[in-house]
């Protein structure tokens, strides 16, 4: 129920090194007793790194599958970007894992939903050297674009490089970041991308050859592995990149490739002769064809997949959750729920606090207090869309505590006014007035209600202003926006808090269209980030991400969890292979086929 932005979910509802990096959610749907209405338990699943062995293809087939059909998806939001370097939100995540390959990628166990990173264009997760400054990627054989050309480092190389480039805006920065600068300094080093002649230099970024590919870190890098498999890290061949227009028509290195793209309409994507299921550990290509029509709201796509007539047997949803005005009788429907799942996403649902307006601690203390974090969830779902947050942190990443609330919000679901009132008085802040911007779709406008009337009862007066849902964070991602509190949601790009704490809160980032929408730049943040990020050691480095959240949230309140993300979906009985894709918070289509 979220709305569109970068690593953020469009709907509600995620130790390295020789290790594994932990994450939480196990499937609570399929079969179960709709009377109980269980939900996901909080219990750790690895993810582990894959051999060389694990990285190489062809995927397991599953039992039953079989070859043909076109699966229909019915979806709310339309792509609004094709390009893998433009891709930053849930649904295009996963639907870009049909046709675009990077260097890692993540495989789902078909049976068990367990997830291990394996080497997907590369032979295997990467080999460091120097002390993990240098991390060096071998291509597989027989890799090919959908035209029937070959893929090289040469293509990796550019793939990376043209993010650089100035209409390269929505996509990951960690890896540019890494290689050429903090914040939006790295575009310094390649100002024009690669598009005037120009390269990173060898000591950067190597291609010493048509199948090697080597990065060189200032510092030690340990999660390059996690980094590798975002969408953006794959291979774009220079002769065939049209920049801006490779938005709308990218070329495939996945068993699928794009046709019939009619923005705001629909998508289809066909099978890519040209791909060798060989060098695939990962996808299978089951289907002819999903055919993918945008603007289908939840009601209607929950409406159509239950009752799963005609052409929508063979339905399914990247990431629509069920409708919350329909769950019961879903909860009802023992057929349906046979082919549901309820899933903890990676998402973490909060209100932001603009700390350039709200300047005083103890009035955003007041304003944690005062949130009704329970009553919202209720419009939303309730528990199969949701859990209330205690933390900034959500129950998707290692080290999570779920004890941790020291605003008691699971306590007081519906806030605790009277608390709240003691900080306003303490404060000399009686009547404090807040702008509230919220999105103007049905459940927000809901929400917006409930949220007015738990902080006029603490006290505060409340402006509410709409914002229009399709430029709802171009609008609250403006550092001079002129709201006070506004709903933001953030996934973790890979189980790991390093990937929540520094894009949230370091103040590097208070910049337009960044995610550090409370605008915080407090310097023992910004230090204690910095000291963390050069931790070798990742079990050590994910329990003090986690303390430093914890240490975030309590002394600076810059924002009020609301709870932690889940989605509760369907698909039709004519689908086999329906997986959950827990790093990407959606339904997998990987595996997918026609009965």
């Amino acid at each position: 129920m979220t709305l569109n932005h970068r690593r953020r979910a469009r709907t509600v509802a995620v130790a390295l090194a020789a290790g594994a990096l932990a994450l939480a959610g196990c499937s609570s749907g399929g079969g179960s007793d709709p009377k109980e209405s269980k939900e996901p338990k909080m219990e750790s699943q690895d993810i582990t790194l894959g051999t060389t062995a694990d990285s190489t293809g062809p995927a397991k087939d599953l039992p039953g599958a079989k070859k043909g059909g076109t699966v229909t998806v019915l979806q709310r939001d339309a792509f609004e970007h094709l390009d893998p370097g433009q891709i930053y939100v849930s649904d295009e995540l996963i639907m870009q894992t049909l046709y675009n390959r990077t260097l890692t990628n993540y495989r789902i166990d078909d049976k068990t939903g367990k997830v291990k990173l394996v080497g997907d264009l590369a032979t295997d997760t990467g080999k460091s050297s120097d002390g993990g400054r240098t991390w060096t990627y071998t291509l597989k054989d027989g890799l090919k674009f959908e035209d029937g050309s070959p893929i090289t480092s040469k293509d990796v190389r550019h793939a990376i490089e043209r993010l650089y480039a100035p209409f390269e805006t929505n996509g990951p920065t960690y890896l540019q970041q890494w290689l050429s600068g903090d914040g939006q300094k790295y575009r310094k080093a390649l100002p024009d991308g690669p598009y005037k002649g120009k390269h990173l230099p060898k000591t950067v970024l190597d291609t010493p050859d048509d199948k090697t590919v080597i990065f060189h870190f200032d510092q030690p890098r340990a999660e390059v592995p996690f980094a590798v498999a975002m969408p953006n890290i794959g291979a774009v061949p220079p002769e065939k990149d049209t920049k801006e227009k490779y938005d709308k028509a990218p070329l495939a290195s996945g068993p699928y490739k794009i046709r019939n793209f009619k923005p705001g309409k629909g998508i289809q994507f066909v099978k890519n002769t040209h791909w060798d299921p060989k060098t695939d550990s990962i996808r299978h290509q089951y289907a002819d064809t999903f055919d993918v029509s945008f603007g289908h709201q939840w009601v209607d796509s929950t409406r159509r997949l239950q009752a799963a007539k005609g052409g929508d047997r063979n339905g399914m949803t990247f990431t629509n959750p069920v409708d919350p005005s329909q769950i019961s009788a879903v909860l009802k429907n023992k057929e349906a729920m046979a082919r549901s799942l309820t899933e903890t996403q990676p998402y973490v649902d909060v209100v932001s606090i603009n700390t350039d307006r709200v300047k005083d601690k103890k009035v955003r203390e007041a304003i944690a207090w005062a949130f009704p974090s329970g009553q919202y969830l209720q419009q939303f779902g309730g528990p199969k869309a949701g859990e209330i947050g205690g933390g900034l942190v959500g129950p998707t990443l290692k080290g999570y505590d779920a004890s941790f609330d020291p605003f008691q919000k699971r306590k007081y679901p519906g806030g605790n006014a009277k608390k709240a009132r003691q900080l306003l008085k303490e404060a000399g802040k009686d009547g404090y007035e807040l702008v509230y911007g919220y999105g103007n779709g049905d459940a927000h406008q809901d929400a917006s209600l409930v949220v007015e009337r738990a902080l006029e009862r603490a006290g505060f007066k409340v402006q509410k202003k709409e914002i229009d849902q399709t430029t709802y964070y171009t609008q609250i991602g403006k550092v001079d926006n002129k709201y006070d509190l506004y709903r933001s949601s953030w996934g973790a790009d890979w189980p790991s808090a390093s990937t929540v704490v520094p894009p949230l809160y370091d103040g590097k980032n208070v910049y337009n269209d960044s995610a550090n929408y409370s605008h915080l730049d407090v310097p023992w943040i910004n230090k204690d980030i910095a000291r963390v990020e050069k931790l070798s050691d990742l079990n050590k480095a994910t329990t003090e991400w986690i303390k430093l959240s914890e240490k975030i949230f309590t002394d600076e309140v810059p924002a009020v969890p609301t709870f932690y993300n889940r989605l509760f979906t369907l698909w039709g009985p004519g689908l086999g292979g329906v997986k959950y894709h827990a790093v990407y918070g959606a339904v997998d289509p990987t595996a997918v086929f026609v009965k």
